[in-house]
């Protein structure tokens, strides 16, 4: 039990515990790093090791302080808990005046963006003005143990002038609490954020790592197996959390947009696609934009002419060598770059189905490589 449990990121692990064995925790830390990484877990582990009994620069997973902060390993669980306690017709009002928190210690809360409702849960959740205000009188309170923490998960999620009221705790960082952000990127927070925080990059776990953890942690057969550790990218998380069958068949329909855009033809049915993907609901929409980057950075390998080519959806090579001999790299840096807008056109509740069909189009007029278009 401790740190030792955690795979990936040991550069991360031992610059944490140097701080806790130091006494010299920062009052704000920034992980950043694509979903499933284990951002979350560490910074739990991080309050748990904050606060052992036993321990100083680790947990022992043994103690009360121990076992209740452990209670965030699940969050899903609290996140129902605190939904149903606050009514499931809640209206906006409500919303903000009983803020969703996750407190599994008294020094130790969680905050995740709110969905809302439990049954009929918002497309788009988010941390919430009334979330951040409870923070905001909680982290100057002396702790019952030896430190707060603050869980902030999906800081990202948090709309530019509701992030200001967090900025005002950074500028006047209380001395016994330190705030975790999580987010995919520094990017998609405030620059005046991000300058506050001490920031670590949460990167990828090998390939094999992956598979070891689903082999440990799930039930999987071995070819599901190796195919979401290459679906999921190096995040153990979404690996285990993956459908592997709606993972692989979403990236072939992903795959489908792109073929017909790159042929110019076959509008209505293209058109059809996009509207079918726009009107998904079993996953977000940035995370369907994340299958396009995936496929066009194979697609920009091989139209390149790497010479060993490491391909992301291995599973769809032959697929993805077609394409790229009717299209060149101009081609696949045109599509990354409308892909680019059409994220931050969601951020602003740009309409999905037509600004993915304008980026279709677009596509299709590009010019392409010298070879004909396939009929």
């Amino acid at each position: 039990m401790g740190f030792s449990e955690f795979l990936g990121n040991e550069r991360i692990v031992a610059a944490l515990r140097g701080a806790l064995s130091s006494g010299r925790v920062p009052h704000a830390l920034l992980f950043t790093g694509p979903r499933g990484v284990g951002k979350f877990t560490l910074a739990r582990m991080f309050a748990q090791a904050a606060n052992c009994e036993r321990l100083t620069d680790d947990f022992c997973g043994e103690c009360a302080t121990c076992q209740r902060i452990s209670l965030l390993a699940e969050p899903q669980k609290l996140i129902e808990q605190g939904l149903v306690e606050r009514g499931e017709s809640a209206d906006a009002a409500t919303v903000e005046r009983v803020p969703l928190i996750l407190p599994s210690h008294p020094d130790v809360w969680a905050l995740v963006p709110d969905p809302v409702r439990l049954k009929n849960p918002v497309v788009r959740p988010m941390l919430r003005i009334g979330q951040l205000r409870a923070v905001q009188r909680a982290a100057y309170f002396q702790p019952m143990g030896r430190h707060r923490v603050f869980i902030l998960d999906g800081a990202e999620t948090m709309r530019w002038d509701v992030a200001n009221v967090f900025l005002k705790i950074l500028e006047e960082p209380p001395g016994s609490a330190t705030l975790i952000l999580t987010a995919p990127s520094p990017y998609a927070l405030l620059p005046t954020i991000v300058s506050r925080c001490l920031q670590f990059h949460f990167a990828p776990l090998p390939q094999a790592v992956v598979e070891k953890i689903l082999k440990e942690k799930t039930d999987h057969e071995a070819t599901d197996i190796k195919l979401a550790a290459q679906l999921a990218e190096g995040s153990p998380g979404l690996a285990i959390e993956m459908d592997v069958a709606a993972a692989a068949q979403s990236r072939k329909n992903a795959l489908r947009i792109l073929e017909r855009a790159a042929r110019g033809q076959g509008f209505a049915q293209l058109f059809a696609d996009t509207a079918a993907l726009a009107k998904n609901r079993e996953s977000s929409f940035e995370e369907q934009i994340g299958v396009f980057y995936g496929l066009l950075t194979d697609l920009l390998e091989l139209t390149s002419k790497v010479k060993e080519p490491v391909l992301r959806n291995a599973n769809l090579a032959k697929e993805l060598e077609a394409l790229s001999k009717s299209i060149d790299s101009t081609w696949v840096v045109r599509a990354i770059a409308g892909f680019d807008e059409l994220y931050a056109g969601a951020r602003r509740n740009l309409n999905r189905q037509l600004g993915l069909d304008a980026l279709a189009a677009s596509l299709a007029q590009a010019p392409t490589s010298s070879s004909e278009r396939r009929p």
